[in-house]
C-alpha cells in the first residue's frame, strides 16, 4: 500500500507564490518519475510538470518559467514551487509517483 500526502495548497492573489509538497510512504521500494497534474473545474486532468529519477524535468508550456519541480529522494518527497501565479492556474493539483500512484489532491485558488 502506497500513500501520497499533498500539502501547500490554498488561496493566493495573482502574482503570488505557493509551494506544494507531496510525501510518499508505504510499500514503495523505488521512486521513478514524480509528477504534478492539475484539473480545473469542467476540464480534464493535465500534466503540469514531471521529474525523472535522474532529475530531468519537463513542464507544460503554460507554466514554463513560472513553476519549478524538484524532489528529495531521501524524504520521498516531490515539490512544486509556483511563482507568478495566474487565475488560470486555479485547479485541484495532484501528485503522481511512478506513473501509477495518485495523491488525494490539494486545491490552489488564485484570485484577488
Amino acid at each position: 500500500q502506497v500513500q501520497l500526502v499533498e500539502s501547500g495548497g490554498g488561496l493566493v492573489q495573482p502574482g503570488g507564490s505557493l509551494r506544494l509538497s507531496c510525501a510518499a510512504s508505504g510499500s514503495i521500494f523505488s521512486l521513478g518519475a514524480m509528477a504534478w497534474y492539475r484539473q480545473a473545474a469542467g476540464k480534464s486532468r493535465e500534466l503540469v510538470a514531471i521529474i525523472s529519477s535522474g532529475g530531468r524535468t519537463n513542464y507544460a508550456d503554460s507554466v514554463k518559467g513560472r513553476f519549478t519541480i524538484s524532489r528529495d529522494n531521501a524524504k520521498k518527497t516531490v515539490y512544486l514551487q509556483m511563482d507568478s501565479l495566474k487565475p488560470e492556474d486555479t485547479a485541484q493539483y495532484y501528485c503522481n509517483v511512478n506513473l501509477r500512484f495518485w495523491g488525494q489532491g490539494t486545491q490552489v485558488t488564485v484570485s484577488s
